[in-house]
């Protein structure tokens, strides 16, 4: 017995049909999209997975047009009847089953339906918490089932290239303990060893390291993943990452297996050419010229660093902060002359909104002077450079950031994305990747700390194993990001496999022995028993997926997302749960902050 392709109630997928099959008697099921009444004859147009196909019921069958006169949108039916040309004049070419109808000859009613509470069609107009309430109805209409069969593609190209290359498919546990992955876990209390909690992985980072101590040696898994942090566009709870490590490898073969993956996704799924191999661009290059470890290469732009042009200079704002050892930064705008000064005064609120003491701007008249509130304390070799480095001429705007180095870049680097969407200085048809790499070891915190740039298992570069305690901030590591576009698809890196090494980088960011131990031990006991070299990367698929359809949030790539607050609105969760079900975890909920 043989899998019918379209299942048992059905010969054809209603959006298969074609002039070929002109004749055929053919049995389709599926939900009523549109009816429609003229007179003695109804039109039906019905929807499946494979598209739409218009359906025609006349009183030489009776019994199928009563039946289409009684029903109504979002009916489930089952048609059989005959495909025969459409009628000159009548040909839909909007549809690829536009040359034909099919001429009904029974229609059954398999489901009845209310009145659906969101239009079935594209660029509806609702409110994003009434479609995530009725998800199950969102998801039928053309773009977002589009959406889902993108992603399903997606994966299977995915699949196709990590085997065709020796990788396993390997599952990791869901039940694990906490991970140092920059967020808070989402906990599962344990019934059978009270007081003791699992924690959902963040990602299964220790574990693909452990199977390559194992010798799998080439790992691949579609995991799902869980973090218990605040939400943004691009953030969920839960998520799903292409999650992959090798062994006995370098950068170049991670690189390379990339490349070759996303450059087979966007041609397999978009029809689009990628150019291999991506750019490549170390993270302090990257900071230095766009403010971000993501740039966007689409906008032209740069930020200019003004030290030199400033290095005498009598401005206060600018002579404090490069006596402080910070940086004075220059942004130009193609065109920003055209700004008010309304707007102007907006993107210095925006700045002080992250943080900014404020925003200095200034404008190149048609004479090539600078008009700028700054302008006047400056002197006209000041000026001259200012233009020369940030590129500007006659209707340019220029903004200035002065400050601590790492906050003002990052200030101008997000000041020059949100102008360039804002004044539509973004090529839109291109698809920019971009390799960062070398990674900065460490970054600094907002209290004048450190941190790793990546996680602690990352290896430093050859050159900083050494002594990279010395000189932390200007240490990097052997890791990367792959960029597109200004975001990040995935990251990795190469990891530390020597025991010494991973002991001493755990007690440079203060973790001692016995907590290395207690939080690490199993793999600090695991790098000495023979770990080969090894590394990887972590792609967040709901992302991918979102890029490749076009949408702006993550949650039109997931079938069931959460809110932005982290609720399911479908579902109702998170709900209250069993007052004896706690008692027998030993818990008790605390209630909820009194509002007022």
């Amino acid at each position: 017995m043989s899998i019918t392709p379209f299942g048992a109630l059905r010969t054809h997928g209603g959006g298969t049909l074609r002039r070929e099959h002109a004749g055929e008697t053919v049995t389709i099921a599926g939900w009523v999209d549109t009816r429609r009444d003229h007179g003695g004859v109804a039109f039906l147009d019905m929807r499946d997975r494979t598209g739409i196909v218009q359906v025609v019921a006349d009183p030489e069958e009776s019994e199928a047009l009563e039946a289409a006169h009684r029903v109504r949108s979002e009916w489930v039916l089952k048609i059989t009847g005959t495909v025969r040309e459409r009628p000159e004049g009548m040909v839909n070419d909007r549809l690829p089953t536009g040359e034909i109808e099919v001429a009904a000859s029974s229609v059954e009613v398999l489901a009845e339906a209310d009145t659906p509470p969101i239009p079935i069609e594209d660029g509806v107009d609702v409110a994003e918490e009434h479609r995530l309430r009725h998800r199950y109805v969102d998801l039928r209409r053309p773009e977002m089932a589009r959406v889902l069969q993108l992603r399903s593609q997606a994966t299977s190209v995915i699949r196709r290239v990590m085997e065709r290359h020796g990788f396993l498919d390997v599952e990791t546990p869901m039940l694990t303990r906490a991970t140092p992955e920059g967020a808070r876990d989402f906990l599962v209390p344990s019934r059978l060893q009270p007081g003791e909690t699992y924690a959902l992985p963040q990602s299964p980072q220790l574990f693909k390291q452990l199977l390559m101590v194992a010798g799998v040696e080439r790992y691949y898994q579609i995991a799902r993943c869980f973090r218990d942090e605040d939400l943004r566009a691009d953030r969920q709870p839960e998520f799903t990452q292409l999650d992959v490590e090798l062994s006995f490898g370098d950068e170049e073969d991670v690189f390379a297996l990339v490349e070759e993956l996303l450059a087979e996704l966007w041609s397999d799924v978009l029809g689009v050419e990628v150019p291999t191999p991506f750019p490549r661009m170390g993270y302090h290059e990257a900071m230095r010229r766009f403010g971000s470890d993501k740039p966007d290469l689409r906008i032209a732009m740069e930020l200019a660093d003004l030290g030199e042009v400033f290095a005498d200079t009598e401005v206060g704002v600018f002579k404090g902060a490069l006596g402080d050892g910070g940086v004075v930064v220059g942004l130009g705008v193609p065109g920003g002359a055209a700004m008010t000064r309304r707007e102007f005064d907006e993107w210095t609120e925006w700045a002080k909104r992250r943080g900014a003491k404020g925003l200095a701007w200034g404008v190149v008249e048609d004479d090539g002077s600078l008009r700028s509130p700054l302008a006047k304390f400056m002197s006209d070799d000041e000026i001259a450079g200012v233009l020369a480095a940030t590129a500007s001429g006659p209707g340019d705007a220029i903004f200035f950031g002065a400050g601590e180095g790492h906050f003002t870049r990052e200030l101008l680097g997000a000041l020059r994305v949100a102008v360039a969407h804002e004044r539509g200085l973004v090529d839109d048809d291109r698809w920019e990747f971009l390799w960062i790499t070398p990674m900065a070891l460490f970054e600094p915190t907002a209290d004048g700390g450190i941190k790793p740039g990546n996680h602690p298992f990352t290896a430093p570069s050859e050159e900083w194993v050494d002594d990279f305690a010395d000189r932390p901030l200007e240490a990097t590591s052997r890791g990367y990001d792959v960029i597109l576009n200004g975001t990040e698809l995935g990251g990795g890196s190469i990891r530390i496999h020597d025991h010494a090494l991973q002991l001493k980088m755990l007690e440079y960011l203060g973790i001692g022995d016995e907590e290395a131990q207690e939080r690490f031990g199993f793999l600090l006991r695991a790098l000495r028993h023979g770990a080969p070299p090894h590394g990887g990367i972590a792609f967040g698929l709901d992302r991918l997926v979102m890029l490749l359809a076009g949408r702006e949030t993550i949650r039109d790539a997931i079938a069931f997302p959460k809110t932005q607050t982290g609720s399911d609105l479908m579902v109702d969760a998170p709900a209250p749960y069993e007052a004896e079900a706690l008692k027998e975890l030993g818990l008790r909920l605390a209630p909820p902050p009194q509002k007022g």
